[in-house]
């Protein structure tokens, strides 16, 4: 990210999976993080790991289609429940004690956690990232440019389509917001 915040001029907003507060708030002391492959191999989540997990024992997983599932759903169509469940499967490990907390480590899949809760094994706190990228992007707008933002937000398609029916009612939960269709 820095060479991008060096480049240009507009503020860059980074994620990284959400280990600190997981590993706050386990009280198992078991969490997973469920992230794409590349995600679950890089370095910067070794760190975190190393850097904020130091009472817990944290579950890699790295979910090959979660992602395209999530794509999938956002698009309208129907995304099957044993195909998710293959997906988030390993990240409930059983025993004494067993996870109790996920983190979401991809932005993508939170488009399906209301079918991840429902399907899970069992009951966990999944550590969702997105109210915390909200409200960095939102503490860097200026006060002025938040003000002005009308409500409800406005979308504003210009792909030369018009967006399906499905995408509509798709974003529709995420945005709450009425979506324009200008081709």
């Amino acid at each position: 990210m820095d060479h991008l915040r060096k480049a240009y001029s507009v503020p860059f907003v980074g994620t990284v999976p959400a280990i600190k507060p997981a590993c706050a708030s386990s009280k198992t002391k078991r969490v997973s993080v469920l992230g794409t492959r590349g995600t679950v191999k890089r370095e910067y989540t070794k760190k975190l790991i190393a850097d904020f997990a130091h009472d817990c024992e944290v579950t890699l997983v790295g979910a090959g289609n979660l992602a395209t599932l999530a794509e999938a759903a956002l698009r309208g169509e129907s995304v099957s429940d044993d195909a998710v469940l293959t997906e988030i499967a390993p990240c409930f490990v059983e025993g004494s004690p067993r996870t109790d907390t996920v983190v979401l480590a991809c932005t993508h899949y939170p488009l399906l956690l209301e079918q991840i809760r429902r399907i899970a094994p069992w009951t966990v706190d999944w550590i969702d990232p997105s109210p915390a990228i909200a409200r960095r992007v939102e503490s860097l707008l200026d006060k002025s440019e938040s003000e002005n933002i009308p409500a409800p937000a406005k979308f504003l398609f210009t792909s030369g389509k018009s967006p399906s029916p499905a995408l509509m009612r798709a974003l529709q939960p995420f945005f709450g917001a009425q979506a324009l269709d200008h081709a």
